[in-house]
């Protein structure tokens, strides 16, 4: 089952981290779109393959220290039929290396689309699980159940997402909570259906660490969800801010983090020790780093508990 699998790879490598492959072409390393354009020209194909290079790169480098890796499907899709073969390239890519493969492709629509949208997803075999969009209702999220069970696939439903405008419809209030207290309940009710030997269940949430009060809430009322966590890094949330999005045994979430780890090579802190040529043993410290800081504050929310 795929929340078995997921937290098992989280305790073997000590790290409840995901790396999200976000890749933007303006931001990958000179020599790398050198060599794709002199091979492929500089055009959709040439950008395509630069970015299939580019990811090869990081996932060589942290395969072995973090359990997944996030792909966002729209940094591929733009890129035509060219851009999504590098998104499913990347992705068996990544399986071949023994990582999972989370497709963020935040699907939803009404049940007949939803479950092409399953099969497309769900049964690929370099796939372990997607996010989809609850906004359309219960209903749009059933189609994805069969395949999950079918499959040992997993599902993360958008619960209250990072970005700062999110407050205007998840935190609108109805007579039975929040618009995300409410996504939250049916979620929780739908977990139940998937659970795995370990407690935690293949139909989780994405929660963003950028909302540490909300998370605390959302622990609670979601206690065998496994909560995606974006929002860390580049988006403000510190390691302090994604603790609440675990449970009293320091499990149940998976924090991502895309620009911060994958062009950790141009920030201030690294810039002045990796080269463009070393974009990836970049990407390593930083994951590294990363895994210690939340660690950290899990093991000091853990000795304050007490």
């Amino acid at each position: 089952m795929f929340s078995d699998k997921l937290i098992n790879a989280i305790k073997s490598k000590n790290n409840p981290t995901v790396v999200g492959l976000d890749p933007r072409i303006e931001s990958i390393p000179e020599f790398i779109k050198e060599i794709a354009f002199k091979k492929y020209g500089n055009n959709v194909k040439g950008i395509s393959e630069a970015i299939y290079y580019f990811n090869r790169g990081i996932i060589d480098s942290i395969f072995d220290v973090v359990p997944a890796v996030k792909i966002q499907v729209a940094f591929y899709e733009v890129y035509g039929p060219d851009g999504f073969d590098i998104f499913f390239k990347t992705a068996k890519y990544a399986k071949e290396k023994g990582l999972m493969v989370i497709a963020d492709v935040k699907r939803g629509d009404i049940a007949d689309v939803a479950e092409m949208y399953s099969k497309a997803y769900l049964q690929n075999e370099y796939i372990d699980a997607i996010t989809v969009n609850p906004y359309m209702g219960e209903d749009t999220i059933t189609p994805y159940i069969h395949d999950v069970i079918e499959h040992e696939k997993g599902l993360f439903i958008l619960v209250k997402t990072s970005n700062k405008g999110s407050y205007t419809i998840q935190n609108l209030e109805t007579e039975n909570g929040t618009v995300y207290e409410n996504v939250a309940n049916m979620v929780n009710k739908i977990s139940n259906l998937v659970k795995g030997k370990l407690g935690y269940s293949s139909i989780g949430a994405v929660v963003g660490a950028t909302h540490r009060e909300e998370a605390k809430i959302l622990r609670e009322k979601m206690p065998s969800a496994i909560f995606l966590v974006p929002g860390y890094g580049a988006q403000g949330a510190t390691a302090e801010d994604v603790t609440n999005c675990f449970d009293e045994n320091n499990l149940g979430a998976i924090v991502n983090s895309s620009r911060k780890v994958i062009f950790a090579y141009k920030s201030q802190y690294w810039k002045d020790v990796y080269s463009e040529y070393e974009y990836a043993q970049a990407a390593r410290s930083e994951v590294l780093l990363m895994r210690g800081m939340i660690n950290n504050a899990l093991l000091k929310r853990k000795y304050i508990a007490c």
